[in-house]
């Protein structure tokens, strides 16, 4: 059982969002490992500030190119969609959590790779944002 300062401390983690601040911050050193890694995280900060000041994307660590490989790996015959269970599948893989389980094109089970690219990208800047929307 957790004491209440524990419980507290937990309380205030999760209120501010300090747990997913620094997963996303530990997960983009692991995979860009950058030669001066205090550096980089003090331009990943700057750069989560900036976003929540002004209409900016946060630092993520999926870009554009990485959703369109996902997709490829997808829809390996290049059909230009793929069915609702590879998309709900493909999302909940990547650590998203929060998206449409009825996206446009579920009504024919096939997702586009735009729609899929939309999704995803949206879901990977809330679950990477560490501030309140």
């Amino acid at each position: 059982m957790a004491t209440p300062r524990e419980e507290e401390a937990a309380n205030y983690l999760e209120k501010h969002k300090i747990p997913e601040l620094m997963n996303n911050l530990t997960s983009m050193l692991c995979f860009h490992r950058p030669e001066n890694p205090r550096e980089f995280l003090i331009t990943q900060l700057e750069l989560m500030k900036a976003s929540r000041l002004q209409p900016l994307d946060c630092p993520c660590l999926f870009n554009e190119s990485n959703l369109d490989a996902v997709f490829g790996i997808l829809d390996p015959i290049n059909q230009g969609h793929i069915s609702l269970a590879q998309y709900k599948a493909a999302l909940a893989t990547l650590g998203i959590k929060d998206f449409s389980e009825c996206p446009e094109g579920a009504d024919l089970n096939r997702i586009s790779q735009e729609t899929f690219k939309k999704q995803a990208k949206d879901g990977l800047l809330k679950s990477s944002a560490t501030f309140e929307t």
